[in-house]
């Protein structure tokens, strides 16, 4: 499954990872690997959610 994922540092050192095609589905963390990871995590376990093919 691919998912789609942004993320970016902010100015205060801590990085912002995103699912643009799932609102909502935002995870923030101390580095990029586990920032990304942690909104894989939550996009893959959101059922209320189908993401696009």
């Amino acid at each position: 499954m691919h998912v789609n994922i942004e993320a970016e540092r902010e100015a205060d050192g801590r990085w912002i990872a995103e699912v643009p095609d799932l609102p909502g589905v935002i995870a923030c963390g101390e580095n990029r690997a586990n920032t990304v990871a942690d909104a894989q995590a939550l996009a893959i376990r959101d059922p209320a959610t189908t993401l696009p093919s």
